[in-house]
């Protein structure tokens, strides 16, 4: 009778650690880490976009106005800094087309000054200029008011049209009286001595400068010492700034225009106007707050050489100021330091969101496509099946040990395996149920064996050599 000899565990089971948990682990770590990368550079990448796709419309007066000449030196400060707005400036024939254009929601950026009429979705970032209006007599003339000018003859000394139609306007003068065609704009190249002069026939001087301007320039100081010239106050000043939203009180100090002679000598009230950067009222808080904070950070290189924008200031945050701050520029006015979650809020969002899709998607190749599905309990069935099978050709107990040691290498490995994940628990019961039965036989067979030892060692023993001797003499005899 043949008997088989045992087979080892580890011909019948190779380890399922390495083939499976190992492969199973790298390829969740490999998919973690394809994940962190690829939502990094889906951050990367939207800030790069949007840091490069901003261009901002910038409407301006004539290429040699103030205004023009800032709006390059902005767009020039962007470009050279690699800041992500770009500044495209639209020319136009004078300010007043200028804020037109802004009007028609055709530009995002322009400068006005505060006698302008100011579109409604206009909102301040930032405050440019101040412009004094300087009220000069010839000599030693004193004009007491300003309503001494109506039937005068005045010359408005400015860089624009406009300041003609500003004067009128402080005047009470209407556009078709007869005494709007005394107010003249002062003739071109004109300078103050001659408009001073006793031979001119006007009678007053308004020159309406940049402040920035007014205290270098030398004429003031050289006309005072030729001939002599009389600053005067504007003393209905605090009412023409509530009769004028646009105007401001301003107090001229002793020595500014002059220090030697001193112009002022004392003192003095005016009134003023304001030049702002404005920005459309639906840009978005966190461009505009960028653009306030690049003007306010970079003032010095800025501004013009003529004067105009060396004194930049922040725009007015009170709600009864004249042009509104835009919201995002309020906010970086109001405070200067953002928090972490403020300044990187929208990266972290983008940053969640394409974790979130790609840690999904990656999820879903593991579970469906890549992953190493656990081997299922039930499949351990068909090699306890197979011990049970030989245990019947058994014939001695040493092979019932071997077979008994297969049968709980079996069993280690599906404990292991259920803890480990390398095996599920699907056909569980079937494989208890074989197990139970294998050993079980086991069991049975063993007892047959203690119990019918002698019968078969007498059948496992060959015949004896006498036996082989009669059988010959019998055939021999035969």
């Amino acid at each position: 009778m043949s008997a088989e000899g045992p087979t080892s565990s580890t011909e019948l089971r190779p380890p399922r650690r390495p083939t499976v948990i190992k492969t199973n682990q790298q390829q969740v770590l490999l998919y973690v880490v394809l994940t962190l990368l690829l939502s990094l550079a889906t951050v990367w990448a939207g800030r790069t976009w949007l840091h490069n796709s901003e261009t901002l419309t910038f409407a301006v007066g004539t290429p040699n106005s103030d205004e023009a000449l800032f709006a390059n030196k902005l767009a020039t400060l962007l470009k050279n800094n690699g800041s992500r707005f770009r500044i495209k400036i639209v020319n136009n024939p004078d300010s007043a087309k200028a804020i037109a254009q802004f009007d028609r929601k055709q530009a995002d950026l322009a400068i006005l000054r505060t006698d302008a009429k100011v579109p409604g979705r206009a909102r301040a970032l930032a405050l440019l200029e101040h412009d004094l209006v300087l009220l000069l007599g010839p000599g030693n003339k004193k004009i007491k008011s300003l309503a001494e000018l109506k039937k005068k003859k005045v010359a408005v000394l400015a860089d624009s049209d406009a300041s003609l139609v500003f004067v009128r306007n402080l005047l009470d003068i209407a556009p078709d009286s007869p005494d709007a065609a005394k107010i003249q704009m002062a003739p071109q190249g004109t300078t103050l001595d001659k408009l001073l002069a006793p031979a001119s026939s006007f009678s007053a001087v308004i020159a309406i400068v940049h402040t920035s301007k007014a205290v270098r320039d030398k004429a003031y100081e050289q006309v005072a010492k030729r001939g002599g010239f009389t600053l005067n106050a504007i003393d209905e000043a605090k009412a023409l700034a509530r009769k004028f939203p646009g105007i401001s009180d301003e107090t001229l100090t002793a020595g500014t225009l002059s220090a030697s002679p001193e112009i002022p000598d004392d003192d003095l009230d005016t009134i003023g106007l304001e030049w702002l950067l404005v920005a459309q009222s639906k840009m978005s808080g966190t461009t505009a707050g960028d653009i306030a904070r690049i003007v306010y950070e970079n003032k010095s290189a800025l501004g013009l050489d003529n004067g105009f924008a060396t004194h930049i200031e922040p725009a007015s945050v009170e709600k009864d100021a004249f042009v509104m701050a835009h919201q995002g520029a309020a906010d970086y006015i109001n405070d200067d330091t953002k928090s972490f979650m403020d300044k990187y809020s929208d990266m972290m969002y983008l940053g969640a969101a394409a974790l979130s899709v790609i840690g999904s998607i990656f999820a879903a190749i593991y579970a469906k496509i890549t992953r190493i599905a656990p081997e299922k309990a039930s499949e351990l069935s068909t090699a306890i099946l197979c011990i049970g099978e030989r245990i019947e050709h058994a014939t001695s107990l040493d092979q019932l040990e071997s077979l008994q040691d297969e049968l709980e290498s079996i069993l280690r490995g599906a404990v292991i395996g259920l803890r480990d994940g390398t095996i599920s628990t699907d056909g569980l019961d079937t494989f208890k149920l074989g197990y139970e039965f294998v050993r079980d036989d086991i069991g049975m067979r063993r007892d047959y064996l203690k119990r019918h030892a002698g019968e078969i060692e007498k059948l496992a023993l060959p015949p004896p050599e006498d036996s082989k001797v009669v059988v010959v003499k019998t055939a021999q005899s035969a």
